[in-house]
């Protein structure tokens, strides 16, 4: 599961990346704003990827996909890209889970 989630969270840095690059750009929001609660849910994602062994990442990855999709608020395309990755992010769960526990059956 830890891959999976991992690659997802990573892709999800990338994408907040180009998310605030645009935002600055299309919004009225100041570029302050934009990067203090971009560069935050970055580090985030980056800190979740070591994380994720640990009891209460997954939810934590949950509300990170919340956020995301509620980013939308002020830029509308977030609503779609947000919604993209939290499936995205509940097929790594699901899946992973399941990779693990085929793993767990051969060892």
């Amino acid at each position: 599961m830890r891959v999976l989630c991992s690659s997802t969270l990573i892709g999800e840095v990338l994408v907040l990346l180009f998310g605030g690059l645009v935002a600055m750009r299309l919004t009225d929001v100041p570029s302050a704003t934009i990067w203090a609660v971009t560069g935050a849910a970055m580090v985030l994602c980056v800190l979740l990827c070591g994380t994720l062994s640990r009891p209460g990442a997954v939810p934590v990855g949950w509300a990170l996909q919340i956020a995301l999709i509620a980013s939308g608020t002020v830029l509308p395309m977030m609503y779609v890209v947000g919604a993209v990755f939290a499936g995205l992010w509940w097929c790594s769960v699901h899946y992973g889970r399941k990779i693990d526990a085929i793993k767990a059956a051969r060892a």
